[in-house]
């Protein structure tokens, strides 16, 4: 079978009006399918310029396959099953700005660039003051973002039709003022002056949005089907569930420049997308980032299996209705809606949505999504929720590592992150652990100790599944 390349399919080039930091399965299952669209049925006209974020990524693949990949959308749309697989043609290229520097700058003399989208992770937007302007690159999303936009500034002396539309695609609510305030800060860090800071703030703009479709990635289980169908070898292949959102905090102006409506999208431009981010990063993130580790530890691989356990479907279930769902003050029969919703896609019969690959970054994904409804219930209900914790003793447990069967278990995240983690399960007491990890201010911006009865719980919860097992700690408190 042959290699997937400009050479054996189909395909237009576009002009490169687009860069993309980020080059993981969710951007290219969400916005480049977005821009795929756009393309075929409104005219957009746009190619995409992937910039890996990170100094270890997969650019390479995907500059081997000359940017194409297939996605594979499945689910039930208006009644009818869905499965289907497209050539998606948008990506040029891909480059490393931590061996491509220069070319990485490069990119900010094109004048044809009008768009710049990330998902970098919750992790991603964060201000780093080591970074400094003359690094090549700087360590930061925003940092690399910043030396690009002032060698924008710098190429084009100021004008202000070469500003540029930011998109951050990040799980963080108000995405685009968290970045736009990082980027303000290196402004100020590397005295890069008041001409270039009125540049940014009057030319470009940062958005906020959200984005909403669960992507399961790599379809190991069904590839050998999907490869004689393609008749290519594609390594690159995503999966991605039918459902798609994307709610965007911008003016009209900025809508017609990005025309998704013409091309039959679910994208919406609002004057707010508070209400929007609150519902769906509470009740489908908020459980997605506590099912996975107690799912695992217990012994599941797929959101579809631990929403259908007997035992651990409870504990889904106690999250989002009993728990979460009670932080929010949308109207109740809304949220109960949207949450039995959120179930039905969690059972997608054509999703294999492994949970090891919810599992990356599982710290700063439950500070964003499900600390505030902990602290929130605490406040309302005057009891910690226990699921929650629970499931916060799943991650710190899963992240001890060691094997669950055959099967290593292999944390990612901030190197610092694991490093703490290692150290603390050293000393052999849960109870430490607790206290150390809810300690961590790098972690949490806070010293979560101070939490009412959350170290005691924790630490209670820690010894349970280490004495006993995860099911058996989530059967307590189902």
């Amino acid at each position: 079978m042959q290699p997937l390349n400009r050479n054996n399919a189909a395909n237009k080039r576009y002009p490169e009006r687009i860069i993309q930091f980020g080059e993981g399965n969710f951007l290219r299952a969400f916005v480049d399918w977005i821009v795929w669209n756009m393309n075929e049925k409104a005219g957009f006209n746009s190619g995409v310029v992937v910039v890996q974020p990170i100094e270890r990524g997969m650019v390479d693949m995907l500059n081997a396959q000359d940017g194409l990949y297939h996605l594979n959308l499945q689910g039930i749309d208006k009644g009818q099953e869905v499965d289907s697989i497209q050539l998606i043609d948008v990506i040029s290229r891909g480059l490393n700005p931590y061996t491509q520097f220069d070319e990485y700058l490069k990119l900010a003399e094109n004048p044809d660039i009008r768009f710049v989208i990330s998902n970098t992770t919750e992790a991603g937007i964060a201000f780093d003051p080591t970074c400094k302007p003359d690094d090549k690159p700087a360590k930061s999303y925003p940092g690399k973002l910043t030396q690009l936009l002032y060698h924008r500034f710098r190429t084009f002396n100021g004008a202000a039709d070469k500003g540029l539309i930011i998109f951050p695609c990040e799980l963080i609510f108000l995405n685009g003022k968290e970045l736009k305030k990082c980027i303000e800060q290196y402004i100020d860090l590397w005295n890069l002056g008041d001409d270039f800071r009125q540049w940014f703030e009057t030319a470009c703009g940062v958005y906020c949005t959200l984005v909403d479709r669960i992507v399961p990635g790599y379809p190991k289980d069904t590839i050998d089907e999907i490869l004689a169908k393609i008749g290519v070898e594609d390594k690159l292949v995503v999966k991605g569930e039918i459902f798609h959102l994307w709610v965007i905090e911008a003016p009209e102006s900025v809508a017609k420049e990005f025309p998704a409506d013409k091309a039959g999208l679910n994208v919406l431009f609002v004057p707010s997308e508070k209400p929007y981010h609150e519902r769906k990063v509470t009740l489908l993130n908020g459980p997605h980032t506590v099912l996975s580790p107690v799912g695992y530890l217990s012994g599941l691989n797929t959101v579809k299996e631990c929403v259908e356990d007997p035992v651990i479907g409870k504990f889904v279930h106690k999250v989002m209705f009993d728990e979460l769902l009670e932080t929010l003050d949308l109207p109740k029969p809304e949220l109960e809606k949207f949450a039995h919703d959120v179930l039905e896609r969690f059972r997608n019969p054509f999703v294999k949505h492994f949970v090891t690959s919810i599992m990356l970054n599982s710290f700063p994904k439950f500070k964003t999504r499900d600390l505030p409804g902990l602290k929130i219930y605490l406040e309302r209900k005057g009891a910690l929720p226990r699921g929650l914790v629970l499931g916060l003793a799943g991650i710190i447990t899963y992240y001890k590592g060691g094997k669950r069967g055959n099967d290593e278990i292999m944390p990612n995240d901030d190197q610092a992150i694991i490093d703490l983690l290692k150290r603390l399960w050293a000393t052999g007491d849960p109870c430490h652990v607790a206290e150390g990890v809810l300690g961590a201010e790098f972690i949490w911006g806070e010293d979560l100790n101070k939490i009412p009865g959350l170290t005691a719980q924790l630490c209670a919860d820690l010894k349970l599944i280490q004495a006993e097992g995860m099911a058996a700690a989530v059967k307590q408190i189902v």
